[in-house]
């Protein structure tokens, strides 16, 4: 097969953190295909074909992307942030696992992105620095009894735990069941990060102890970052968010 299928992380939506691999991708592509305000972020040009779709309909705009490039064209399947984190890529692979044996044959390839977690963490300090997990608090794929079994392993553990998709209008009570559930391990000056459209005209940053947190103020454009007992925050001049972060180490500094 002469086609192509790559999958681009478009990174958390400012131009300035798309890799140089994944421009490269998109200006080679005959075919843009993606959820509709992700294939939006791409320039248009003469001759490219763009193929939005809905957000819920992964499996589908997968499948339709591999026809593609079954047919002979360069497609590019657009996801924000990195296609590997909760996004495209395992949607592209499943396809290919359970479809059509010709799909085995094609060229794919994943190209990175900068991820929602990666990009908040950067805007705060390092709350990444120490051991951590990340988690998607949606139920449309698994039930709730599973999320709520590993986030309860994941905190109980002292993990810092970044949190994907953690409120919608079909789900606005998981966020504030999932705090609860951080709540029986920490304590309430936890540091919680609350960081909204990170790199986007709209961004807005909060650092808030546990206790101090609403669920309304979330919403899915929102990745919260859950610290462990050991984050720490940097106290900064009057008016300056202070910095966060989580030591390499454990216990007393070695």
């Amino acid at each position: 097969m002469t086609g192509l299928l790559t999958v681009v992380g478009l990174g958390p939506g400012n131009p300035r953190y798309l890799t140089p691999s994944a421009s490269e991708a998109l200006a080679s592509a005959t075919d843009i295909v993606g959820y509709g305000p992700y294939v939006d972020l791409v320039p248009e040009r003469l001759g490219l074909r763009r193929h939005a779709s809905d957000n819920r309909v992964e499996l589908d705009r997968a499948r339709f992307a591999l026809d593609l490039a079954a047919k002979g064209a360069h497609v590019a399947i657009v996801s924000g942030g990195d296609p590997g984190v909760f996004a495209m890529a395992a949607a592209v692979f499943e396809a290919v696992d359970n479809g059509d044996p010709a799909w085995r044959s094609l060229d794919i390839r994943v190209e990175p992105g900068i991820t929602a977690m990666l990009a908040a963490a950067a805007r705060v300090g390092a709350p990444l620095g120490g051991d951590f997990c990340a988690m998607s608090l949606s139920d449309n794929l698994k039930p709730w009894e599973i999320v709520a079994a590993r986030l309860r392993a994941a905190v109980a553990a002292d993990f810092v735990v970044a949190l994907y998709n953690p409120i919608s209008s079909a789900r606005p009570w998981q966020l504030g069941a999932a705090l609860e559930i951080v709540a029986e391990t920490h304590g309430p000056d936890t540091p919680i990060v609350l960081a909204r459209a990170v790199g986007r005209p709209d961004e807005r940053i909060r650092i808030l102890p546990l206790a101090e947190v609403e669920a309304s103020i979330a919403d899915m454009s929102t990745i919260v970052i859950i610290g462990a007992t050991t984050t720490r925050l940097i106290e900064r001049p009057e008016g300056e968010q202070p910095y966060v972060y989580t030591p390499r180490f454990y216990g007393e500094r070695p």
